[in-house]
């Protein structure tokens, strides 16, 4: 194991070295054969993404496999965790590639198989995280159901946060700001280490990714990256120990990327045609169609609503 030939003083200095670097030049080396986006149709100032590089989460998502390998202690639990941060990357980059993009059916069938395994792993090597906390209580929930809830909530976070990719360096920004707060709770209850270990990674792995993408940007993650980083933020919930935080702790990308699904799903299914009539969906579309705001302002406002509902959650829980 390479974790173990590395000596503990220079883990931490060689991890923030070594990672950006390898992500670095990944993306030098393999940007070119990477597929181009062909612009958004229905997006706010969609058209104004085509023809850059898209699906570069592939490369971020490999660089922070790679790295968690090197730098972090391995388990059976972790190796499965990383094989199916991988299959959700995988599935992402093959419909970035996709000359006709793959039907919203097909891409959710393969979420939810990619959510209800990583629900069964998660349940099988934490028993003991199978609660759930509420006002000071603790709810014992059936396994099974547990799981169930746990495929819900892994699927939901994976489209959440593919929803939000829709300005440069928004989600990838925001979703780092949701990790932060997972990985302090993690740590304030002496919970998995590993775990918070694979936040200070991808946010590595991002760095030279968001180099890129700022605006104006030359590349986007595509699914490729969007997948990856909901199933990661699902797990960090997971390890938690309280499922329920999954509200405060990842509130803005809840709201910004769910409310599109429950607009389009109640108005298909329920035949409620005139439901969410005035606003548009992401939140963020609507925050720069209908308010007028700048990106900046979006990316600004959004994270730092996210950051005030964080530390006000993470101060009440000490």
């Amino acid at each position: 194991m390479l974790f173990n030939l590395i000596p503990a003083n220079i883990l931490a200095p060689a991890a923030a070295i070594f990672t950006p670097c390898l992500c670095a030049l990944l993306l030098r080396l393999f940007s070119g054969r990477l597929p181009k986006d062909h612009g958004r149709e229905f997006a706010v100032d969609g058209e104004k993404s085509a023809g850059k590089i898209r699906g570069a989460g592939i490369v971020f998502v490999i660089s922070f496999i790679i790295c968690g390998l090197v730098f972090i202690p391995i388990s059976l639990e972790y190796g499965l965790y990383y094989a199916l941060i991988f299959l959700g990357m995988l599935s992402g980059y093959l419909d970035d590639r996709s000359e006709k993009p793959w039907g919203e059916y097909k891409k959710g069938a393969i979420d939810l198989l990619i959510s209800a395994g990583t629900a069964a792993a998660f349940v099988y090597f934490n028993r003991e995280l199978t609660d759930i906390s509420l006002f000071g209580l603790k709810l014992h929930i059936p396994t099974v159901v547990f799981g169930v809830i746990c495929a819900v909530l892994v699927w939901m976070l994976i489209n959440a946060v593919n929803c939000t990719d829709g300005i440069d360096g928004f989600s990838s920004t925001l979703a780092c700001v949701s990790f932060v707060s997972l990985a302090a709770v993690i740590i304030m209850r002496g919970g998995d280490k590993s775990a918070a270990s694979m936040v200070a990674i991808m946010a590595l792995s991002l760095i030279p990714y968001l180099w890129k993408n700022a605006e104006p940007s030359t590349m986007m993650m595509g699914d490729a990256g969007s997948r990856a980083l909901g199933l990661l933020m699902a797990i960090l919930v997971m390890k938690t120990g309280n499922i329920l935080l999954v509200v405060p702790l990842c509130l803005v990308i809840c709201l910004d990327g769910l409310m599109g699904i429950a607009k389009v799903s109640i108005r298909r299914f329920l035949r409620i045609r005139n439901f969410m009539e005035g606003i548009r969906t992401p939140l963020h579309d609507h925050a720069r169609k209908n308010k007028g705001w700048s990106n900046t302002q979006v990316i600004y406002r959004f994270c730092m609503l996210q950051i005030l509902v964080s530390l006000v959650t993470l101060l009440l829980m000490r």
